[in-house]
């Protein structure tokens, strides 16, 4: 049996996106006193009392959108409408009934679900009591809550536990095995690449940039298993944010990229690569994402240049990210869009990769034999033993005599020899230096393949060869 779906419905300006985030328990979908912010339907899994529901946020009815995207917006808000199992109308206590409130009553008295009218803004107890001139629209229960206030959510939950579908049949839904943020910018065909993902046209798709407001989660299944893929907004340059919503949707996006386990950077392969895109790959390495570069609309493009040398192009503008594999891909035609997400399973598998002690060292030895690294401070910069202390990304620890004697670039030799010899090809890798006093015991040593070290050697054999980089035992 599916999960159900409630959906959440109302005109403009009634708090519904507030009630989302209210009830959902986390902030998902943008809260702004501008009425027309939230397009897309936004979906959130949320669990009560061992039974499960799809909560939806859809855009306000009779919307008038500035972007002339209104019956985009209408067309996403009917199909939350047509696949709910109980439905929120929602109004607002604090003007009352209002005739767009009719117009949306009357609009829901067509349909057979179950439906709740949700009287938000009740603030105060006083208010609750105003509640009842709701009832004119004829929906029973009529529950008065606060989600600014935090009021109500209790007996809100408990009506819909009571209307949803018999869960005798139910399953929790199945583990997610992976979520992926798409992510570029604007107008890069992010949104038509979800819904060839999912068949289905479960966001709103434009010529227009800046369409997409929302991080949208769009649940899908392939091959039997369950992914979700994180729609996330255009990205700006922070000085072109036009106003608050812009500055959320950003947020939101970064937020998307420190939380998903693969991070799919879209561009436009007709387009240059702007400072826009610099700062977002920028953003990427500082949280060590797995990644993948999208190149989109490569239709409009193949006749003119080849792949390999639109791949040397991009590594050089991103020297730093050089591994991070690059797929050419039309979302529109859905050609090479199955490739990515294939590719995408794969570096999951990379990031989650452990390799022992002794491999590690042993390339490490290699490493330093090869490049040892240079004196700083009139001082020798020594390495005694390597360890991987975590993945996701994988994170590898080398203790030192000082890691303030090694320089950033042997820092990037060493991270770059890890990627070329160890299992961790096309992800990031997060390599710390730790002091001698970060060292393992002689008994941890005594435990691992022999591989340094200034630390087992004599004081007086110590002093005698202190300008050696670093002894190793095989």
């Amino acid at each position: 049996m599916p999960v159900p779906v409630v959906a959440i419905i109302g005109r403009p300006n009634v708090g519904k996106s507030s009630l989302f985030n209210y009830l959902v328990g986390r902030r998902v979908s943008i809260v702004e006193p501008t009425a027309g912010v939230t397009r897309d339907r936004v979906t959130s899994l949320v669990e009560v009392k061992d039974r499960f529901f799809d909560l939806t946020d859809t855009g306000g009815i009779g919307i008038v959108d500035l972007d002339n995207l209104a019956a985009d917006v209408e067309k996403q808000i009917q199909s939350a409408i047509d696949l709910a199992d109980v439905i929120l109308f929602v109004v607002d206590a604090r003007s009352g009934p209002t005739p767009l409130d009719e117009v949306v009553a009357s609009r829901l008295r067509k349909m057979s679900t179950p439906i709740i009218c949700v009287v938000n803004k009740c603030d105060t107890e006083k208010m609750e009591m105003e509640a009842t001139e709701f009832h004119r629209f004829g929906y029973q229960p009529v529950i008065p809550v606060s989600a600014e206030q935090h009021r109500g959510k209790g007996q809100l939950l408990a009506a819909i536990l009571k209307r949803l579908p018999d869960g005798k049949d139910e399953v929790a839904p199945d583990a997610v095995h992976l979520e992926l943020a798409i992510v570029g910018r604007r107008n890069a065909g992010k949104s038509t690449f979800i819904n060839s993902l999912a068949k289905a046209d479960r966001v709103i798709v434009s010529e227009i940039p800046g369409t997409t407001r929302d991080s949208v989660d769009v649940r899908f299944e392939r091959d039997g298993k369950t992914f979700i893929a994180i729609d996330t907004a255009g990205v700006r340059h922070r000085s072109s944010l036009a106003n608050s919503i812009e500055f959320y949707s950003m947020a939101r996006a970064e937020r998307s990229i420190r939380r998903a386990e693969v991070v799919l950077h879209f561009f436009d392969a007709s387009l240059k690569i702007s400072r826009v895109d610099k700062q977002l790959t920028e953003y990427i390495l500082e949280h060590h994402k797995p990644a993948i570069f999208v190149m989109n609309k490569w239709d409009l493009l193949k006749d003119e240049v080849s792949t390999a040398d639109f791949a040397e192009y991009v590594k050089k503008n991103f020297p730093m990210l050089d591994h991070v594999p690059i797929a050419f891909i039309s979302a529109m035609n859905s050609r090479n869009v199955h490739k990515v997400l294939n590719l995408a399973q794969q570096l999951v598998k990379q990031a989650n990769t452990r390799v022992t002690t002794g491999e590690l060292n042993r390339t490490l030895r290699m490493a330093v034999e090869a490049n040892p690294p240079t004196m700083k401070l009139k001082r020798q910069p020594k390495i005694y033993y390597a360890t991987q202390i975590a993945v996701a990304p994988p994170t590898i620890v080398i203790f030192t005599n000082g890691p303030h004697l090694f320089e950033s670039n042997y820092v990037r030799y060493l991270t770059k020899v890890f990627r070329n010899h160890l299992p961790f090809t096309e992800v990031a890798i997060k390599l710390e230096l730790r002091s001698r006093k970060g060292a393992p015991s002689e008994d941890d040593l005594d435990r691992q393949p022999k591989i340094a070290t200034e630390l087992e050697k004599p004081k007086r054999e110590r002093r005698k060869k202190n300008t050696t980089p670093e002894v190793w035992d095989v």
